[in-house]
C-alpha cells in the first residue's frame, strides 16, 4: 500500500495444538556462530522458541541437550536461563527441572497496560509531525506482513508486525523503551501467538496496522489513538475461549 501524509491535520480461533513434551531439546535451534556472546545467543534462541510456542508452556527443558544443539558450554546456558527466569518465561526447580512457564494472564495484562500507555503517546507524537521517511518504513513492513499472510507464514508475519512497532519507537526517538516493553511482554506475546491462527485474526491485525499508519501519516492523532486501542484489545476479548481450548497452557491460579 502507498501511505500519504501531510504536515498537520485538524483534530477531529482456531488455535494450533502444541503438545508439551518432557525433557526436550529444541529442533529449530541454530548452532552458535560466534556472531554475539554465547549467552546472548542462547537467550535469543530460547526466547524466540518460547514466544513462538515451538517450546510450548509446560515443556521441560534439557539444558545439556540444548547446549549441545547450540554448540555452547553450560556457563552461557545457565546465564541464558537466568535471564529467561527473570522474565518469568521459565521456572527452575532446584535439583529437579527447568520448565517453560505457563501463560500468566496477570502478567499479560500488566504488559498490555505498559505497552498501550507508551504507544498511545508515541502515535500521538508521530501524528503531530508526519514523516515521509517513517511512511516508507511502515509501507515496507506492511508489505512484509501481506506477504507473510499470503504465504500462511505466521513467523514472518509476526516479525514484520514487531518491526512495524519498533519503527514507531525509533521514529519517536525512544528505541530503548521498546527493549523495556519486550522484556515485560513474554506472556502477552505468547497469548497473541495463540490467538493469531484464529480465522480472520491475521487479516484483522494487518487492517489495524494499515489504518494506524494512515491515521498517523494524515496527522490525525485521535484516529491513530483509536486504531491503536482497537488493535491491542482484540486478543483479550478471546481469553476465555483460548483457555478453554488449551487449559494446560495457562496458570490455574487465575480468577
Amino acid at each position: 500500500m502507498k501511505l500519504t501524509f501531510q504536515d498537520k491535520a485538524p483534530e477531529s480461533a482456531t488455535v494450533p495444538h502444541c503438545s508439551a513434551t518432557e525433557d526436550v531439546g529444541v529442533p529449530l535451534l541454530t548452532s552458535f556462530g560466534r556472531r554475539t556472546s554465547a549467552s546472548e545467543f542462547a537467550y535469543g534462541q530460547l526466547r524466540d522458541a518460547i514466544i513462538s510456542l515451538a517450546l510450548p508452556p509446560g515443556s521441560v527443558l534439557s539444558r545439556n541437550e540444548i547446549a549441545r544443539q547450540l554448540g555452547i558450554s553450560q556457563t552461557p546456558m545457565r546465564e541464558a536461563i537466568v535471564r529467561l527466569q527473570e522474565e518469568r518465561l521459565v521456572e527452575v526447580v532446584p535439583q529437579s527441572a527447568t520448565r517453560v512457564s505457563r501463560v500468566d494472564l496477570a502478567s499479560a495484562r500488566e504488559a498490555h497496560f505498559l505497552r498501550l500507555s507508551i504507544e498511545l503517546e508515541i502515535v500521538r507524537r508521530l501524528a503531530g509531525s508526519p514523516s515521509p521517511a517513517l511512511a516508507r518504513v511502515l509501507e515496507a513492513e506492511l508489505s512484509r506482513m501481506e506477504a507473510g499472510l499470503a504465504a500462511g507464514n505466521h513467523t514472518d508475519f509476526t516479525a514484520a508486525d514487531e518491526a512495524f512497532h519498533s519503527a514507531l519507537y525509533s521514529a519517536a526517538e525512544v528505541p530503548n523503551l521498546r527493549a523495556l516493553v519486550r522484556s515485560r511482554s513474554g506472556h502477552l506475546d505468547r497469548l497473541r501467538r495463540l490467538h493469531l491462527p484464529s480465522p480472520g485474526k491475521a487479516e484483522a491485525v494487518l487492517d489495524d496496522h494499515r489504518e494506524l499508519a494512515l491515521a498517523m501519516m494524515s496527522g490525525d492523532a485521535r484516529q491513530a489513538e483509536a486504531r491503536l486501542r482497537a488493535h491491542m484489545s482484540g486478543t483479550f476479548a478471546e481469553i476465555e475461549r483460548l483457555r478453554a481450548t488449551l487449559p494446560n497452557y495457562f496458570q490455574t491460579d487465575v480468577p
